[in-house]
């Protein structure tokens, strides 16, 4: 007897061995606004299990001032952070310090950007450039780097055109509001919401310059913030912040262009109208392509929304409250399984599972604290 409870006892731990071994804990990284109420003090870290869903508590891991965007290089071992040094806006780079489960940031250095505060901040695809939007200067920057990741200098800063004026004090002049690259690494696509439109930059990877390409047309009064591409690239997905819709293009990679095919609502008429305010923050793509998801700020939920493989276009799956307030971010796990949604007024970081067959979101009840969220990065 005692034999085959010691068996069943060995059996029932080297499951529960299995188990833990094949969980995979990731970093996940927390920009913050730091003088909104007082709590948060910089970038915040935390360990997030892909096979249950649940973060460790998140401690800061780097004191610096109002850190907004995050982005991670491409060799995931340097964090850049828009934010200020000495009082003057800059994007800054850190040093990712790992020992054990605890991940630290050591400050290499910080470049002045000289054209207001950064909205966003991106890398290319190979690691060797830097790139910003200025929501307030209208402009985007970009910054060689070097081999150590360290930002060597600012090479290039491009003011973007007059703003489209069709909604008072928001479209009177340019508001440049996010940068990524194609999938090729050949061009630069800077959503602005007060051109109503997307800026394309030629990029020269090499020269660490950018020189004007075309633009992609969105809705006029739609206010452009956000984009993503497909998987398979064929797509591109912008959020339009002031009408609360996504637009979807049809991108052609060998122009680099991108046509218009569809603008679709995040909310109804009728739910935004018993809102006090609404605006659109952010949207991710799922790693399979099939749903396409997106945060409304006012009525503090996430839009999912389906793809159709044959068009790109979408349709609303369904509008889920994010239990929390005013989700100016949120992002989806490496694995697709899980959704992470960061309530900047409440303080919280609310845990979701994705319904890999339908797209649906499921509130797991997974919660943590984080001071004034507004980025959530994940890393290796």
């Amino acid at each position: 007897m005692i034999c085959l409870k010691f068996a069943a006892c060995c059996c029932v731990l080297s499951a529960l061995i299995a188990t833990t071994a094949g969980a995979e804990q990731v970093d996940v990284w927390f920009g913050t606004t730091t003088p909104r109420n007082g709590l948060s003090k910089g970038i915040y870290h935390a360990k997030f299990d892909t096979d249950n869903g649940k973060l460790t508590t998140p401690e800061l891991a780097a004191e610096v001032s109002n850190p907004g965007f995050l982005a991670l290089h491409p060799g995931g071992t340097v964090l850049y952070a828009t934010g200020s040094q000495a009082g003057k806006p800059a994007v800054l780079a850190f040093k990712i310090e790992k020992s054990g489960d605890k991940s630290t940031l050591t400050l290499l250095n910080s470049q002045e950007i000289g054209d207001g505060g950064a909205a966003h901040v991106s890398t290319d695809r190979t690691g060797k450039v830097l790139l910003t939007a200025q929501y307030g200067g209208g402009s985007t920057a970009i910054f060689r780097l070097a081999d150590d990741g360290s930002i060597a200098g600012r090479t290039n800063l491009l003011k973007h055109g007059a703003g489209s004026g069709v909604v008072d004090g928001r479209q009177d002049k340019p508001h440049a509001h996010w940068t990524g690259t194609s999938p090729d690494n050949r061009f630069v696509f800077v959503p602005d919401l007060g051109m109503d439109k997307v800026v394309i930059w030629k990029l020269d990877v090499d020269g660490a310059d950018l020189s004007p390409h075309g633009y992609g047309q969105c809705p006029p009064g739609g206010g452009p913030r956000h984009m993503k591409f497909s998987p398979d690239g064929q797509y591109v997905y912008v959020l339009n912040e002031l009408a609360l819709s996504v637009t979807t293009f049809k991108y052609d990679k060998q122009a680099g262009t991108m046509t218009p095919i569809q603008t679709i609502p995040t909310l109804s008429e009728e739910v935004k109208a018993k809102e006090v305010f609404n605006s659109a923050s952010e949207i991710r793509i799922h790693p399979t392509g099939k749903f396409v998801y997106s945060a409304n700020r006012g009525n503090d939920t996430i839009t999912a929304f389906s793809v159709e493989p044959a068009t790109g276009k979408l349709s609303v799956i369904e509008v889920e409250p994010i239990r929390g307030g005013w989700p100016r971010n949120f992002n989806l796990d490496p694995t697709g399984k899980w959704l992470l949604a960061a309530g900047r007024d409440s303080n919280t970081i609310s845990v979701f599972q994705i319904n890999q067959d339908t797209g649906e979101l499921t509130y797991t009840r997974n919660m943590a604290m984080v001071p004034t969220p507004i980025c959530v990065l994940f890393g290796e």
